[in-house]
């Protein structure tokens, strides 16, 4: 059912229920074919008033610091998988509070904290981040594996005996990835991580695992992790994407609020940002589609979509349209609900989109429309 955009405020961010369950069903008949656990990235997408339609189809959620595993808490309704690069005195109570699985991103850091987990007296289950030294992320931004990275464990730093108290692996080596880019990943694991595979009870091959990607083979990931399972059978495998849950699953809807021209450049400016509402467009950079529009500049109307803060570079790409642009007329920006949502700021004070859904009857439903006091508290 299309979107009436008649019933949401401009600038929104809108989610389709409908194509959002699609994909939760996916993830849910993937787990269960493969015998493994597929769990929610906070880091992605964080949109807890839609909760309840996941815990539908999912029971836990992974998180990196107290904020986000206070949301899992909370608005999930369970404990979280935590895992931070650092973790603090000051934070760590709310940690423990929060969390079934604590993941320590190094051995200094386990030493400093796993005492306080013992001493706690909850069932957490503890465990490390390896660092297997390979990945096939391109852009260094999103590299956890790059040369120097400050994330994880290598196999020459482990002891022969693990830590008392560390009862499982994790490991993110992938953005966006497909099941061959694991298959391969899973080799370079094997081969450096096995020899400590009988000490633990559980391995967190992380995100980026974007099985609900049209092209992504999901047979082949199924039959990966029975793979995996048939070689290590007391191990409980654990994987934690976010992208895939919100993959395709809504818009970015804003409008054009002036045209300006500089040296034959035509710069259509929205009533929305880059830097502020779409990060990852100038920091990948990762251009998503525009309903209506075709990249590049072969057409009749070129334009360039700027965003309508004071940052120079708050623009993206050439973009050609079948017909004038008009102010007041609407721009819709595809797929833009995973990772945005999560990493929107005010710089320059710019308005957030709202958040909103498309229920899949047909009607809005408006989350959270901000205003002027969001701005000041966080400035306070």
């Amino acid at each position: 059912m299309d979107i009436d955009f008649t019933q949401f405020p401009s600038p929104c961010y809108i989610m389709e229920e409908e194509l959002l369950r699609k994909n939760l069903q996916l993830i849910r008949g993937v787990a269960q074919d493969a015998d493994v656990e597929i769990i929610l990235a906070f880091k992605s997408f964080a949109l807890w008033r839609s909760f309840p339609i996941f815990r539908e189809y999912i029971d836990h959620s992974t998180a990196s610091s107290p904020y986000e595993a206070r949301l899992a808490l909370e608005e999930f309704g369970s404990r979280a998988h935590t895992y931070s690069p650092a973790y603090t005195e000051e934070d760590f109570p709310e940690i423990l509070r929060c969390s079934s699985h604590i993941t320590f991103n190094s051995l200094s850091q386990y030493e400093r904290f796993y005492p306080l987990v013992a001493a706690s007296g909850e069932p957490i289950s503890c465990g490390l981040r390896i660092n297997p030294e390979y990945s096939e992320v391109e852009t260094l931004l999103y590299n956890p594996c790059a040369p120097g990275t400050r994330f994880g464990v290598m196999a020459e730093q482990l002891p022969e005996q693990l830590p008392v108290g560390i009862e499982g692996f994790h490991c993110h080596c992938h953005c966006e990835s497909s099941s061959y880019e694991l298959e391969r990943t899973l080799q370079h694991i094997e081969a450096r991580f096995a020899p400590w595979f009988s000490q633990i009870q559980w391995l967190n091959l992380g995100g980026g695992h974007l099985m609900t990607r049209k092209d992504y083979d999901t047979r082949h990931l199924v039959s990966l992790l029975q793979g995996l399972h048939q070689r290590y059978p007391h191990l409980r495998i654990i994987l934690e994407p976010g992208s895939a849950f919100a993959w395709q699953t809504g818009v970015l809807a804003s409008k054009v609020v002036d045209v300006v021209e500089n040296r034959g450049i035509r710069t259509a400016i929205l009533n929305v940002s880059f830097t502020c509402h779409m990060p990852d467009c100038l920091e990948m950079p990762y251009q998503p589609e525009v309903r209506g529009a075709r990249k590049g500049e072969e057409g009749p109307f070129v334009y360039r979509l700027g965003g309508n803060s004071c940052l120079s570079g708050d623009f993206m790409g050439m973009w050609s349209f079948d017909h004038e642009l008009q102010v007041g007329e609407q721009i819709v920006f595809e797929d833009m609900i995973h990772y945005t949502t999560v990493k929107t700021n005010m710089f320059n004070g710019i308005h957030h989109p709202a958040l909103a859904m498309w229920s899949k009857e047909g009607k809005a439903e408006i989350f959270k429309q901000f205003s002027y006091e969001d701005y000041r508290n966080r400035m306070s």
